[in-house]
């Protein structure tokens, strides 16, 4: 792949890490709603759990999603470093690697605290 290719490839893979996240806080705004108007504490143990599933499986596919992303853009930083003469906007970009595992290590870390906090609204 040449450089403008690249450039192309990285900002595709910056869009779906995202619109990974699109679908996930829609349902989170959904449970924040609810969970603001008390609507949990009159909810069955089922449905309660049945919020906690969908969450999950929802933040779950997004943080794959998001993982595939970083892999795959981890790739592009090295082909980027390999292209002789690279513009500038080549040069910043291939120097993003510690920006993306902090990416990575943070959408762990957010997930795992919002999902703790989704446990707290829902079951009280």
């Amino acid at each position: 792949m040449n450089e403008k290719a690249l450039i192309r490839q990285w900002n595709q893979l910056r869009s779906h890490i995202i619109q990974a996240q699109i679908a996930p806080t829609l349902v989170l705004i959904a449970v924040f709603v609810s969970a603001s108007f008390d609507l949990f504490l009159d909810a069955t143990d089922a449905t309660k759990y049945l919020v906690i599933g969908v969450i999950a499986a929802s933040g779950i596919l997004a943080t794959v999603n998001q993982f595939a992303a970083v892999r795959e853009a981890d790739a592009i930083l090295k082909d980027l470093k390999k292209i002789s003469d690279p513009s500038a906007l080549a040069k910043r970009i291939s120097r993003s690697g510690q920006m993306l595992s902090a990416s990575a290590a943070l959408i762990v870390v957010l997930d795992l605290a919002i999902f703790g906090l989704v446990i707290w609204a829902v079951l009280g």
